[in-house]
Order: structure tokens, then C-alpha cells, then sequence
């Protein structure tokens, strides 16, 4: 059942706020690079009887008797979406109404400036997910990140009209020498089992596909991407389109573990082998490195070498980060399932969301050892935003090249 017919119960529902301030420049479970905002949860209570219209998480206890504002407000009054599912371990859907799909990411934390996230909330249920906290703007638990999921209606022509009125093919970041970055997927994963039924990332892609002169990235989880290689070679031919597939083990007991949901890795490497028989540039994620548990010794490795088998181009991976909404999830799965690394993670993460710092450093480390004995490279979106647009001039002047590189601009911010 696609999107459309779903939603069509709230059609008179106008859509009524953006996503901008709730939370949605981050990572998904699928650790997509994140700009680290710090958690806005604390222990006192939390009036809104007066003060900003803008959504702070507020404790279980005081949550029924919370003035509701914003996202959290809409999240309150979203009518549930049909589902054709049966199963009792399904989550609840809901049909969100925003404003906006293309939401700007002003963090100088992360090489890109625009994010799309077609659902919130996530049904991979990831022990570790990031972006769990984004479920508290709209007051509700962390631990219902994967219980309730929201639809977001009208995507694509919200996204039709974010991408004429907003985008910018001429980036600040890089001088003008080229477009704004466009992640998709950096707080909930876009392939995720409601997809197949709401179809809202097709439907973001099918804009897309329209346009030319973008710069895109997805990540996912799932190899129900390859249900788009339609798209996503339309996408490709015209714009700059990079495809992140993560994979943080190959161990598939440990996988249905962490990431309980979510397809098995043999899924997921043949999901990289086809789409680079595609032509389509993709490589892998081992994020996020999870001390103790995914960084034995050959383990990261043995992921590197079946990603590069599979045809991906690169190859990355970053240690653990955890906000306080997700330690508050992962931390007594460590105990629960990991009990020899409780009180070293109680000592690393009980306070801090980050490992230590020369944890980190090694790690990194060895994914550049990893990266240099395979052959990949970086992501090509990160590798552009971090060259320096002078560096990419000849030292000639070739006017006729400018000439035509100035109208192929044009054409593409009219298309």
C-alpha cells in the first residue's frame, strides 16, 4: 500500500511544522556521521505553562501533565496509518504532518548541510541507536524509538518544494564550487520494514530523480535499497550519489543481538554487490565500532574484506557515541548480555558519551591501515567537502571551460 492512499485519512490534517528544531540533524542506527547534540534531559521538572514554543524532553513523571508544544504536540494528535501487518510485534504507525522534508543541519560538526529522514522512529531496534533521542522531542520515551514509528506525510511534493525554495547548488562551505550535500537517513533508517508499505523514501527519490546537479548520500541497513535501482540510477546520472550500506559484523548471532530487526549482513554485502554491478557508487559503514563486542581482533577486518569482495568503493567506521537517552538502553543490554564489560562500560559511558580518547585514536588508526590494505577510499561526499576549493583550479585560466561549467549550473538549479 503506497503512501499515498494511507494518508489520505488525514487529508484535511494541513501539514504544520518543520523538523529543523526537533532533532533531526543526528546519525541513524546505521551511524551515519552526527553532530552530537547534547541531551536535553534532566531530573527537575520542566514547566511550559510560560517560556518558548520550543520542545524540551520532560521526565516520564511529569510528561502526562506537560504543556504539550511543537513536534511533541503534533506527535500527540497523529491519527495511526493502516498497515497491512498482523503480527503483534509490529509497531504502532502514525501519519505525521510537517511542513517540511529537507531539513537544514547547521552543525560545523558534519559534512553536510541538509538532512531527509522519511519516517521517526525506527523498527531495526539497534541496542546502540543514536538517534533515540529524537523520539523525546515529541515526549515520548527512547525506549519507544522502535514502538512508534511516525509517517511523514506528503513527501514528495513537500520535498519538491524544499528542494526549488531552499537547496542551493552553490554551497558556502565550498566557495560555490559545488552543491549543498543532501544525507538521507542520518536519524532513522529510510529502508526500514515501513518503507514497504508508505513508500515515503521512494517518493522522496522520485523528486529527487527529477533534478539534476545534487549532491546526495543515503545509508541504510537494508537491502530492500535495491527495490530503487531505478531511481537511484536516474539519481546517479545526473547528480553525485554515494550509497552507504552498513555492516557491523558478519557474526550473525551478534548481529541479531545489537541490531535485532534489521537484515542479516550476508543481505545487506549482496545489496552492495548489486548495486555496484550497477554502476553506482557505494561502499560500507562498520559504524559504530562497539568496544569489546564488534573490535576483536581480525573482526573489522574481516568486514573490509567482504565489503571490498562485494564491490564497495570505500570503507569507514567510528567508535560508539552514546547520548544519555541511548546509554539509557544499551547500557543494561551490556550488563544483561555482556556482563564481563559492565564496569568498563559503566566507567567510559555512565557519564560521558564518548570512549576514551586514545581508544578512539587507535581505533581510527586501524581503519586507516584497513582502508590503505584494501584499497578504499573515503566517502566521496566527505572527501570533497574537505578539499579546499582552490585546489581543484588549473593553473591556467580556461575561460571556455568556465563558460560551460557556469551554464550547466544554471541549467541544473532550473531543472
Amino acid at each position: 500500500m503506497h503512501v499515498a492512499s494511507n494518508l489520505a485519512l488525514v487529508a484535511g490534517q494541513r501539514s504544520s511544522i518543520s523538523d529543523r528544531a526537533a532533532g533531526d540533524c543526528s546519525t541513524s542506527s546505521s551511524g551515519a556521521t552526527s553532530a552530537e547534540p547534547q541531551s536535553t534531559i534532566s531530573s527537575g521538572f520542566q514547566s511550559r505553562k510560560e517560556g518558548p514554543v520550543r520542545n524540551v524532553a520532560a521526565n516520564p513523571s511529569e510528561r502526562a501533565h506537560a504543556r504539550l508544544v511543537g513536534i511533541a504536540r503534533l506527535a500527540a494528535f497523529s491519527p495511526p496509518a493502516e498497515t497491512r501487518r498482523k503480527s503483534a510485534e509490529r509497531p504502532e504507525y502514525f501519519v505525521l504532518p510537517v511542513k517540511s522534508i529537507l531539513n537544514r543541519c547547521d552543525s560545523k560538526r558534519v559534512p553536510f548541510e541538509w538532512t531527509i529522514n522519511p519516517y521517526r522512529g525506527c523498527e531495526f531496534a539497534c541496542k546502540y541507536c543514536y538517534a533515540r533521542y529524537t523520539h523525546e522531542y515529541m515526549e515520548l520515551d527512547g525506549g519507544e524509538f522502535e514502538k512508534k514509528i511516525y509517517v511523514k506525510k506528503d513527501a514528495g511534493p513537500l520535498l519538491a518544494w524544499d528542494v526549488a525554495h531552499k537547496y542551493s547548488y552553490a554551497s558556502e562551505a565550498s566557495g560555490g564550487m559545488q552543491a549543498e550535500h543532501i544525507a538521507i537517513g542520518t536519524a532513522t533508517d529510510p529502508y526500514q520494514p515501513a518503507e514497504r508499505e508508505y513508500g515515503v523514501t521512494r517518493a522522496c527519490l522520485e523528486e529527487l530523480a527529477k533534478k539534476g546537479g545534487l549532491s546526495v548520500s543515503i545509508i541504510t541497513k537494508s537491502d530492500q535499497i535495491v527495490r530503487d535501482m531505478d531511481l537511484l540510477q536516474r539519481i546517479a546520472s545526473r547528480s553525485d550519489l554515494a550509497i552507504d550500506i552498513t555492516i557491523t559484523t558478519l557474526r550473525c548471532g551478534l548481529t541479531r543481538l545489537l541490531e535485532p530487526r534489521a537484515p542479516r549482513p550476508d543481505l545487506r554485502l549482496a545489496a552492495v554487490k548489486k548495486l555496484s554491478e550497477a554502476g553506482l557508487a557505494v561502499g560500507v559503514s562498520a559504524s559504530p565500532l562497539i568496544p569489546g563486542i564488534t573490535d576483536r581482533d581480525g573482526d573489522l577486518e574481516t568486514v573490509a574484506a567482504a565489503a571490498k569482495e562485494a564491490g564497495a568503493q570505500w570503507f569507514f567506521s567510528g567508535v560508539l557515541f552514546l547520548m544519555p537517552s541511548s546509554a539509557k538502553q544499551f547500557l543494561p543490554f551490556v550488563r544483561e548480555k555482556f556482563p564481563r564489560l559492565a564496569k568498563q562500560y559503566d566507567q567510559w559511558y555512565a557519564k560521558n558519551g564518548y570512549a576514551p580518547e586514545e581508544y578512539r585514536r587507535k581505533a581510527s588508526e586501524r581503519v586507516a591501515q584497513i582502508r590503505q590494505k584494501y584499497g578504499f577510499r573515503s566517502r566521496p561526499w566527505v572527501e570533497k567537502k574537505h578539499t579546499a576549493p582552490c585546489t581543484q583550479l588549473p593553473l591556467t585560466w580556461d575561460a571556455a571551460a568556465v563558460a560551460q561549467e557556469v551554464g550547466r549550473r544554471q541549467s541544473c538549479a532550473a531543472g
